[in-house]
């Protein structure tokens, strides 16, 4: 049906638009049909107005709603108080005799997202109405309405002109269980639509979002939670972690802090920042943190104690099933803590992390339980480089020995090993790590001890008590996980003079030539720019005295993912990872 700009101009006032038909001259007025989407959803608007519901109404807090948890509950309490031999009344496996809740005056107004409309002749419908994930059934009946003034035509109406996707309030009487096992209520009022669904709703299909098909097939993330459960869930499972966490660090005197997030210098961690400058200072290269971990020190030397950030960092590098530029991390530091008390807290902490995923509503896959209850056994460990020596069945060299890039080369040579890009020490040494020891976490927590010193430029370091060649190793231990990186523990450097040492080592790595089997260097230079670098700031700072400190980060979007058995971190995510998240733009720049 073709309407004229003043005819849409109407429909648009009734809906409770605020668009106005576009005046002669107004170039910039857009024609009024365009602010519909599809034809579906003009077809949709036409049909509810000219029906004269009041569209998108303002909300007015009543007394006598209940959410629909607060009816399950009801219904929950009055099953447990009667006994299991009584017998079940006519509507199902409540022992609750349904009352007149007309004559007794007990009305109960819910609301919710119709999610499936079930019709039985032209007298009777059936609601399912979803709110928190819960469902509730609504007994619609014109039995029951007639007394109240309902037309038979108004019933048939109030049913053809609602959805699945509407949202709806509508008054009832006492929750019961029916039959079929649902929560119900019998209506005492046809529904009101407070919200409608103007797109076709989707049906529901557990797991969707993390199929491949949903790689395919894009939906918008809001779509995905309308159509996979999972999705709320696991943004819940999210949120249980991070309280228990939160919660674990307050209850051991840590106190929560926030450190600056555009910074001068990016440093904390090996990776690329994003860069970027600010209005007042035009000419000030600015970068986004790549981690928080130098400005939390800062605030250990000016005289805190025990202290924990949990917020975004960012680093510019590639997408990948574990790695997003935008994620969430959880550093904490604390005064007088050595190694052997942070893996202690971490066993700690995953453990009750593990039973608060547990008491979760929602039931974990078989994949899931193993891990809750792994994280909560004995953890294994293994030696850096006693283990590489072994697994090589060749010593590695000096790593602090200019002939160790020329050395470490020919080992992946001989075994056949790919290479990584820019292969510098570091980058080899990490290589090594993730063919011959990352592996053996997959079926036990692993920690990983006496890491190089080249790995780990910020944590104090010494000579390894039995490794053949001294190798300069450092204080850390890094935890794994079913092959995925975890958690980190360091015993900081406070000397400012080892620090710089470390700093300048590392752009020595990055500016390093990356030598030939025969020993001649590579002509060709390509520069790590993950490389640290030499922060005289923070070095400074050192100058004023860090107490003996211990450190701890961890990936909050990884660990989530092992806690709900995610393959992807953009599932962890509310939406999704940059890809996604930006997918509107490359939509329109593909279109302009």
């Amino acid at each position: 049906m073709a309407h004229t700009a003043m005819e849409l101009s109407t429909i648009d006032k009734r809906a409770g638009f605020t668009t106005v038909p576009p005046r002669a001259g107004h170039a910039h007025v857009a024609d009024a049909a365009a602010q519909y989407s599809s034809k579906e959803v003009r077809e949709r608007v036409e049909e509810l107005t000219s029906s004269t519901t009041s569209l998108y109404p303002r909300y007015k807090r009543n007394p006598q709603a209940r959410s629909i948890r607060s009816l399950y509950q009801e219904v929950e309490a009055d099953e447990s108080e009667r006994p299991t031999s009584g017998s079940q009344s006519a509507e199902g496996k409540t022992g609750r005799v349904e009352s007149n809740d007309a004559a007794s005056g007990l009305t109960t107004t819910v609301f919710g997202r119709i999610a499936s409309i079930r019709t039985s002749g032209s007298k009777l419908a059936f609601l399912d109405i979803v709110e928190d994930q819960l469902r509730l059934q609504v007994v619609l009946s014109y039995s029951a309405l007639e007394s109240s003034g309902v037309s038979l035509d108004d019933f048939k109406h109030s049913c053809r002109l609602i959805r699945r996707g509407d949202y709806i309030s509508l008054n009832g009487g006492q929750p019961y269980r029916a039959k079929n096992g649902q929560v119900s209520i019998k209506a005492s009022s046809l529904p009101v639509i407070q919200s409608p669904c103007l797109q076709r709703f989707p049906v529901e299909q557990r797991g969707f979002a993390t199929s491949p098909l949903s790689e395919t097939n894009y939906q918008p993330r809001h779509v995905e939670m309308l159509t996979d459960p999972e999705v709320i869930e696991t943004l819940k499972a999210r949120s249980t972690l991070l309280r228990t966490m939160r919660t674990f660090f307050e209850t051991r005197s840590f106190v929560e802090v926030s450190t600056p997030i555009l910074t001068a210098l990016a440093g904390g961690a090996t990776a690329k920042p994003f860069e970027t400058a600010a209005t007042e200072f035009p000419n000030r290269k600015l970068s986004l943190r790549i981690a928080p971990e130098l400005w939390l020190k800062r605030l250990i030397v000016g005289g805190m104690e025990r202290i924990f950030e949990i917020g975004p960092s960012f680093r510019n590098e590639g997408l990948d099933k574990t790695h997003n530029p935008e994620f969430t991390t959880c550093e904490f530091y604390a005064v007088r803590h050595d190694l052997p008390q942070l893996m202690d807290y971490t066993k700690q902490l995953l453990s009750e992390i593990a039973i608060a995923i547990e008491a979760l509503p929602h039931q974990q896959p078989p994949e899931v339980a193993n891990l809750l209850q792994s994280v909560r056994e004995p953890y294994q460990e293994f030696d850096f480089i006693p283990t590489l020596n072994s697994a090589l069945g060749v010593e590695l060299p000096d790593l602090s020995s200019p002939e160790a890039p020329r050395q470490l080369l020919q080992i992946f040579e001989s075994k056949d090993l790919p290479l990584p890009s820019n292969p510098t020490v570091p980058r080899l040494m990490d290589k090594l790590s993730s063919i011959y020891i990352e592996p053996r976490s997959m079926d036990r927590p692993t920690w990983i001890v006496n890491i190089p010193e080249c790995l780990s430029p910020l944590a104090k370091s010494y000579i390894h008590p039995h490794a053949p060649n001294r190798q300069p190793v450092a204080a850390r231990a890094e935890l794994f996980i079913q092959g995925k990186e975890v958690v980190n523990c360091y015993e900081e450097e406070n000397s400012p003079f080892e620090q710089r040492r470390k700093f300048q080592e590392q752009q020595h790595y990055a500016h390093q030539s990356s030598p030939s089997n025969d020993g001649s260097p590579i002509q060709s230079q390509t520069v790590d720019e993950e490389a640290m670098k030499v922060d005289e700031d923070f070095l400074e700072a050192l100058e004023w005295g860090l107490p003996p400190t211990g450190g701890w980060g961890c990936g909050i979007d990884r660990l989530v993912m092992l806690f709900t058995g995610k393959e992807r971190i953009g599932d962890v995510l509310t939406f999704g990872n940059l890809r996604a998240v930006t997918r509107g733009a490359e939509k329109r720049h593909s279109g302009s």
